[in-house]
């Protein structure tokens, strides 16, 4: 094991070493607050040193103030007032789901009234949005109602934490007297086109909903009982537009563009198509932040095929993350963002090489090993933040998520086709096709789930889960220690 080794391999990913000061200032700026022209100064002090005596400490500590001041900048106001009865001008966004007695979706206060002086004041503040059982929500539509904003109440002090983070003001009930106005849909975006689309295919209603979920992120039609099935089973991160659906997207599209290359100019054709399918992909799935990092991911990789340049998966990957939380930092405590980037790194740092050291001489045997320990890998990389937030460790799992995930790539190619050109005359293959691997992905989680030993039901504390993603991260960084064997072909 040499050193040297661990820095060559650093060098080789700059992005990581900004990001690690970059967060951690993030990461400090949710427990302390300090004044902004405090930051501003220690930023351009730290610069300067950064610069003139290019000091790396110098440099650690810039990036560790631009984190901090760039999650106090990004922290979410509150413009409407809580607790207060007035009149609100409210857009419904996304899809309600309904959960029998009542209806949620999520929406967006744009307006309220005064009591005291009648005047209109602009808001910008995002709500969850209760509706009793009389009245109907639809997405997009205006609403003017008689209401207040509530804090968060229920659930767990995590989940409160989270909704702030995530901009939510907090929530509002509504009911069929309270409303005094209302009006048809407000614009049209291209997820609410996709999901219209995937409603015409001809499905049941469960394949339908887990089409919409994997194809175009919408979960509004996933039961109570089948959202449990898939947590027991291991496979709730299908139901979750992220890094793997974005990848079946993204080879799917290189290999339908494969001739291009023949033509003249083609392969720069091929390579703007392919990041522009991409990116819709993303759009139609209403931009989650799994899929934007992995959509950023696949767009250099798509430029270092274009150029022939080196493609190093870590420092993509980091230049993802660096790039969204300085978007938006709130993104740093979010399940998804945080499930999807350790599943994505554990398959590049131990996935891939696990990979390569299994090759035989068989294609189609190499194909179902990759499966099985990108899965293994994936599932082990997220299973304490999955046991710390969600109570449970899914060991069966490892053995059927394989399975279910060339499933999964079955339903978004043909969803993505659908969504793309929804041809009346393939409705019906398109739908018999996708709806029959929606089912036995079904099917396999409910089995799965029922298992006696399938999943255990464990949380882990938040030390625990610190002590072991240390654990991983000294073990990769003595992986990376050892210095590669050199090979020398045999000449004859």
């Amino acid at each position: 094991m040499k050193t040297a080794c661990l820095f060559n391999r650093f060098d080789r990913m700059p992005m990581v070493k900004l990001l690690v000061p970059f967060a951690a200032g993030i990461l400090l700026a949710a427990r302390y607050e300090l004044p902004l022209w405090f930051l501003a100064g220690a930023f351009v002090v730290t610069g300067l040193l950064a610069l003139l005596v290019r000091s790396g400490v110098a440099a650690a500590a810039m990036l560790l103030t631009a984190g901090f001041a760039a999650a106090q900048l990004h922290t979410p106001a509150v413009t409407v007032p809580r607790g207060v009865t007035t009149l609100y001008e409210v857009v419904v966004e996304g899809f309600p789901v309904d959960r029998g007695r009542y209806s949620v979706a999520d929406a967006a206060v744009t307006a309220w009234r005064n009591p005291a002086t009648g005047r209109w004041h602009t808001a910008e503040s995002r709500i969850r949005l209760y509706a009793d059982s009389l009245t109907t929500l639809r997405d997009g539509e205006r609403i003017r109602c008689r209401s207040a904003v509530r804090p968060f109440r229920g659930g767990a002090e995590s989940y409160r934490r989270l909704m702030t983070r995530r901009g939510y003001a907090g929530t509002m009930w509504i009911g069929q007297q309270q409303i005094f106005d209302r009006t048809g849909q407000h614009g049209t975006s291209l997820h609410r086109q996709a999901v219209e689309r995937l409603d015409r295919l001809p499905m049941d209603a469960e394949a339908r909903a887990v089409v919409e979920a994997m194809a175009a992120g919408e979960r509004r039609g996933i039961s109570p009982q089948l959202r449990t099935a898939y947590s027991r089973s291991g496979m709730s991160h299908l139901l979750a537009v992220s890094g793997l659906h974005t990848g079946i997207v993204f080879v799917v599209v290189n290999l339908l563009l494969g001739w291009l290359p023949l033509v003249r100019r083609g392969h720069l054709i091929k390579n703007l198509l392919a990041t522009a399918a991409i990116w819709l992909f993303v759009a139609a799935a209403g931009f989650p932040p799994s899929a934007v990092r992995a959509a950023v991911m696949c767009t250099f990789l798509q430029a270092a095929l274009a150029s022939a340049s080196e493609y190093v998966g870590m420092n993509a990957l980091a230049t993802a993350a660096f790039g969204m939380l300085l978007w938006n930092p709130a993104w740093i405590g979010d399940p998804g963002f945080l499930l999807s980037f350790l599943a994505v790194a554990g398959i590049l740092t131990w996935g891939v090489p696990l990979c390569r050291r299994c090759r035989t001489r068989r294609r189609w045997l190499n194909a179902l090993i990759d499966a099985y320990l990108v899965g293994l890998v994936a599932t082990i990389a997220t299973a304490p933040l999955v046991s710390h937030l969600f109570g449970i460790v899914p060991l069966a799992g490892l053995i059927v998520n394989p399975v279910a995930i060339a499933l999964a790539g079955v339903v978004v190619f043909g969803g993505t086709i659908w969504m793309l050109a929804p041809l009346g005359v393939a409705a019906p293959l398109v739908g018999w096709v996708t709806g029959k691997a929606a089912g036995a992905i079904n099917f396999l989680a409910r089995t799965t789930a029922s298992l006696p030993g399938g999943a255990a039901d464990w949380r882990l504390g938040p030390t625990e889960t610190v002590v072991l993603y240390g654990l991983f991260l000294l073990a990769t960084l003595a992986l990376w220690c050892r210095e590669p064997k050199k090979r020398l072909p045999l000449r004859p």
